[in-house]
């Protein structure tokens, strides 16, 4: 009976996972990220690599909540992985303020005229300190 139970529970939680996952890639997929990165970098070629990048990524981050790895990459890798993360939450929030319109909507009622690319740069800039904190101070994200 135990062993059923378990059983039940594992397959409610692999298919709650899937679902998940699936709503996030289809999210990502809406907001045209990848094609859009790929038009910009003129790397439409790759534009597939991108995009099972970001699946590899999805599974293994979603293995690192069942697993406890240890990777010894040091303080420089980790820098950089933090910098591609702030790249990547950057891409993502943009992306999703162009397709809602919240840019020129914050421009017409701002009366923002010049400056614009420094408030993008600076909100870019604090999610690139945020995640340099959250992966290389021990500790940061312990409450």
């Amino acid at each position: 009976m135990i062993c059923f139970h378990c059983a039940i529970l594992i397959l409610i939680g692999f298919s709650s996972g899937i679902i998940i996952s699936g709503a996030v890639f289809a999210f990502i997929s809406t907001l045209g990220i990848v094609q859009r990165l790929a038009k910009k970098t003129s790397t439409e070629k790759f534009a597939n690599v991108y995009e099972e990048a970001i699946i590899f990524g999805g599974i293994f981050g979603t293995s690192t909540s069942l697993i406890n790895y240890y990777l010894p990459v040091g303080n420089f890798l980790a820098g950089i992985f933090s910098l591609a993360t702030g790249i990547f939450y950057g891409c993502l929030a943009m992306s999703l303020a162009e397709v809602l319109n919240v840019i020129p909507i914050l421009i017409r009622r701002g009366k923002v005229e010049s400056g614009l690319k420094f408030f993008i740069f600076a909100i870019a800039f604090g999610k690139l300190v945020g995640s340099i904190l959250y992966y290389c101070v021990p500790g940061f994200y312990h409450f």
